[in-house]
């Protein structure tokens, strides 16, 4: 290429065409020969599963390797000691890469293909933010070698997120601004297949509701008492009539996180907890407030006094389907996920637990095709939400867990703390790294994403969080 040739090439251009594919190459082969080291992370926070804003040291052990890898990192943001701010370069565009740790209690298991529970009614990553986590942080660490290598212009910021099974770290985040400068968004998921997210999921609001009675003897003066545990089960039981007049698409469900102590003294206090879902938010509302007038008149009709208090609350995701078809393209270029014949055996034996074919598992080698988005007929919720309305954002799978697995369940467990779960990060990584170049280097991508945004979201958007002005709920995880 001539001195002529060179200069006619945007600046921005430069060192990605002078480097050309050696230059791809640079995050790609990091993460290669990266694998024992990110497996080691990933199975240091599996192995120290900790719940939602209590996640000290997960949290701490993603800190300390970006440190060592040259990031500037800041804690403990929007109220949150376990959130982080983690950045390397210069300049825009700013990518956002999203990381989360948090564990789901209750739900422990070590990495055998049969039921076998490390510590009885303990802490398990059911939902794999263990390798979440890790691969976001080797994602931005890829970047980072290649953002270095090539002298390219762009800052990469990856937020650890604490608390997104219930507690919403990522909305106090938003809420607070730390999203404000961010031109993109790349978010993931742990899946039991590869393929782009193009669903919306439900909007959430989770809702303590606490009433308030009068203690007495159950035998020798129940009129003395007003049981506040009868308030629970009298809002219970409305909103177990009002189900058949929500529309389909809601989800409402709840625990009794406090009925009483002793069945011969009249409950004092009483607490259920709520979440209350619709894939739009508006009508989530309405849903929210008739549960409220359940609520009061529960109260009323057992001479109980109530207080609630909103403990999350989520928006629904806002799709970009420019963004979509960008990590399409780089998610077939990685390619799926290949068992080795260890692997294999533990898959299988997972799948003939569960009653499945072993056929199913060819699906984890396999990448699926971009889906048309489609309205969301319920399902769950994340905070991941709430980002999307406020920066173009884009979410994917890989293939961590055994095809067949359910959500939240032991399988994934076991599955995402094996070798398993690290290839599934390492492919996961590379996405991020190959996406991000092709933002990195084509000014317009971005435009065009952008533009598709602000017309998704629309000119009169405001952004206001279903959580209110509450302070995170810090303890919400702490039994009481």
């Amino acid at each position: 290429m001539s001195k002529k040739q060179l200069l006619l090439i945007p600046i921005v251009l430069l060192p990605f065409m002078l480097f050309g594919q050696k230059a791809t190459n640079i995050p790609l082969d990091y993460l290669d020969r990266s694998f024992q080291t990110y497996d080691q992370i990933q199975k240091a926070i599996w192995a120290t599963p900790e719940l939602g804003f209590l996640e000290t040291e997960s949290s701490g052990i993603l800190q300390k390797h970006l440190e060592e890898q040259g990031f500037n990192v800041e804690v403990g943001l929007a109220g949150m000691p376990t959130s982080f701010i983690a950045t390397y370069g210069s300049g825009n565009p700013i990518i956002g890469i999203l990381a989360e740790f948090d564990a789901l209690p209750g739900i422990s298991q070590d990495t055998v293909p049969y039921r076998k529970p490390v510590e009885a009614g303990g802490n398990g990553h059911a939902c794999g933010h263990n390798v979440f986590g890790t691969g976001s942080v080797a994602g931005a660490v890829a970047i980072k070698e290649w953002l270095a290598s090539t002298g390219q212009q762009g800052t990469i910021k990856i937020f650890g997120t604490p608390a997104e099974e219930g507690g919403g770290g990522k909305v106090y985040l938003v809420r607070d601004g730390f999203f404000n400068d961010v031109d993109v968004v790349l978010d993931w998921h742990p899946a039991t297949r590869n393929a782009v997210n193009v669903t919306t999921g439900t909007a959430i609001q989770m809702v303590d509701y606490t009433f308030h009675g009068k203690a007495a003897h159950a035998a020798a003066s129940p009129d003395k008492g007003r049981s506040a545990l009868d308030g629970v089960e009298a809002l219970n039981y409305m909103v177990n009539l009002l189900r058949e007049h929500v529309p389909s698409e809601s989800r409402i469900h709840y625990v009794i996180t406090n009925g009483g102590e002793a069945p011969n003294v009249v409950p004092e206090v009483a607490t259920v907890s709520y979440y209350i879902r619709h894939p739009k938010r508006e009508i989530l509302q309405d849903l929210v407030n008739w549960i409220n007038e359940a609520a009061d008149g529960a109260a009323k009709g057992t001479q109980t006094t109530l207080s609630s208090e909103i403990i999350a609350g989520f928006y629904e995701k806002l799709p970009n389907r420019k963004l979509a078809e960008v990590v399409q393209k780089n998610l077939e270029t990685v390619g799926g996920i290949h068992y080795d014949d260890r692997e294999r055996v533990f898959a299988e034996a997972i799948a003939n637990d569960l009653g499945l074919d072993n056929s199913a598992l060819e699906d984890v080698a396999k990448v699926q095709p971009l889906d048309e988005e489609k309205p969301s007929q319920g399902g769950g919720s994340s905070d991941v939400g709430d980002v999307s309305w406020n920066v173009p954002t884009v979410s994917f799978g890989t293939a961590t867990f055994v095809p067949g697995s359910a959500g939240h369940s032991w399988q994934n467990v076991a599955s995402g703390g094996t070798t398993i779960g690290t290839k599934s990060l390492i492919n996961t990584a590379k996405v991020f790294a190959l996406t991000a170049i092709d933002l990195y280097t084509n000014p317009t991508l971005i435009d065009e994403v952008k533009k598709e945004f602000e017309s998704r979201r629309g000119s009169n958007f405001h952004y206001e969080s279903l959580l209110g002005d509450r302070a995170p709920a810090l303890d919400y995880r702490v039994k009481k």
